[in-house]
């Protein structure tokens, strides 16, 4: 697959996650063996008004190419002038967010509120589109709820003004991430469009994405929650499209030193109050599969300073749990 000037062998893509997706775990996803992933959303009017902590989100010091960045706002000149500022900060691919669900996020007419607008969301994509020379590629849901998909629609009038590449999460807004994404709709879409589909939902392991890609004809994939806690699970889809066998999950060694080694980033980037809190989350998220789960999460969540979060992780590499 092709997206301007960059090559995909096996198209597999970290989702742009907010709160989530920030340096620490890009570099830790990429460190374990992925190679494709996306910065948090970025909203364009802190991009434009230089807010610290938003510029702080735009570090891509060190990364590898194709550095994604995924913006999301209303207004299209708003958008256009952001998209230049990343591109200032280093970004080489510029993604538009259509699809958040986050009522802060579409009461003001951003993310998944574009979906109930398309004329505004096909104005802000060609706004970005005339003001970047690199790829500019758009995130949607199928719609606002099932009476509302809209899907093919916004794809082709996303197409018609240069998008390069459409990723579709196969659920509508109303539904947030709950019940089941429905693939049919990507098949759908990348019928409908000549440029790059990406299918997104209901990933969390290997063979599921052979069965998206298989069941649509999609172009490649996007994985989200499947990989919180569970980086490997990017570079383990990887090597299933490409080669046809499961690489067998990691190791609860690995796992907590890979843990670890997320924690000194998050530290090393945001401080020792904003990195434990940040991290608290992920270490959870890591130690789901591990034996006493629950107790090691009530330990996780008391943890109050960087050495206490150490000596949870030491504990479970004592015990192997």
């Amino acid at each position: 697959m092709k997206l301007g000037s960059y090559e995909f062998e096996v198209p597999v893509f970290l989702a742009p996650l907010a709160g989530v997706t920030d340096k620490a775990f890009r570099e830790t996803v990429c460190a374990v063996g992925g190679k494709y992933v996306w910065t948090e959303m970025i909203s364009d009017k802190a991009l434009t008004y230089q807010n610290q902590r938003t510029l702080n989100m735009l570090d891509l010091s060190g990364e590898a190419e194709p550095r994604i960045v995924q913006l999301f706002g209303s207004d299209p000149e708003t958008m256009a002038r952001a998209a230049l500022l990343a591109i200032e900060c280093s970004a080489t691919v510029i993604d538009i967010n259509m699809g958040c669900p986050a009522q802060k996020i579409v009461k003001n007419a951003e993310g998944a509120a574009l979906l109930r607008d398309l004329p505004r969301a096909q104005r802000i994509a060609a706004a970005v589109v005339r003001s970047v020379n690199v790829p500019v590629t758009v995130k949607i849901r199928l719609g606002w709820n099932d009476n509302e998909i809209v899907a093919i629609e916004l794809a082709k009038a996303l197409e018609s003004v240069g998008v390069q590449m459409l990723t579709v999460h196969a659920r509508t807004r109303e539904q947030f991430y709950a019940g089941h994404a429905d693939w049919d709709w990507i098949r759908r879409v990348k019928n409908e469009v000549s440029i790059p589909v990406i299918g997104n939902g209901d990933i969390f392991k290997p063979e599921d994405a052979g069965r998206l890609i298989e069941q649509t004809g999609c172009d490649g994939v996007m994985i989200g929650r499947g990989a919180l806690g569970n980086p490997w699970l990017i570079p383990r889809t990887q090597h299933f499209l490409k080669y046809g066998k499961v690489l067998p999950e990691p190791l609860i060694e690995e796992l907590i030193q890979v843990a670890l080694q997320q924690f000194e980033r998050v530290l090393k980037y945001k401080g020792e109050r904003i990195g434990l809190n940040e991290m608290r989350k992920h270490a959870v998220w890591y130690i789901k599969r591990i034996k006493k789960a629950a107790q090691l999460r009530d330990e996780i969540m008391q943890t109050r300073s960087s050495a206490e979060m150490r000596a949870v992780f030491s504990r479970i590499l004592e015990k192997k749990e």
